[in-house]
């Protein structure tokens, strides 16, 4: 079973989020802050990792850094989440260290729908 962190500050949205993942049979661990997921970061790994790019304790982009730098141990794909849609926005998280990017608001089947082809191509790079 695939273990996923969300890391979202917005409560309404982080509990959809949740829900629709559970439902579709993933493990899911919820961080409220940037703070809480890099606690959970330093004592887990995760297949996935889906951080929103703007929230308090440690932005998105500030936990990719901390991924990089190995002060938490390797993980799974990361996913962005941001209102920030413009191309220029996008680009600057790709080229932190985020695998994907995914412009709010979006529907939680296209949620499911990229995190099955992200998970999909992990196992296939594994295979």
């Amino acid at each position: 079973m695939k273990r996923i962190l969300l890391a979202e500050d917005e409560e309404v949205l982080r509990m959809l989020v949740v829900d629709t993942l559970e439902d579709e049979d993933y493990v899911v661990d919820e961080a409220a802050d940037g703070m809480e997921a890099v606690q959970l970061l330093k004592h887990r790994t995760y297949d996935l990792i889906i951080l929103d790019y703007m929230m308090p304790g440690y932005t998105g982009l500030e936990i990719i850094e901390k991924i990089q730098s190995s002060e938490i141990q390797a993980q799974g794909k990361i996913l962005m989440l941001s209102a920030k849609s413009q191309q220029f926005e996008q680009e600057r998280v790709l080229e932190a260290g985020a695998d994907y990017f995914m412009a709010k608001p979006f529907s939680p089947l296209k949620l499911i729908e990229k995190i099955e082809v992200i998970l999909h191509e992990a196992e296939s790079i594994h295979y």
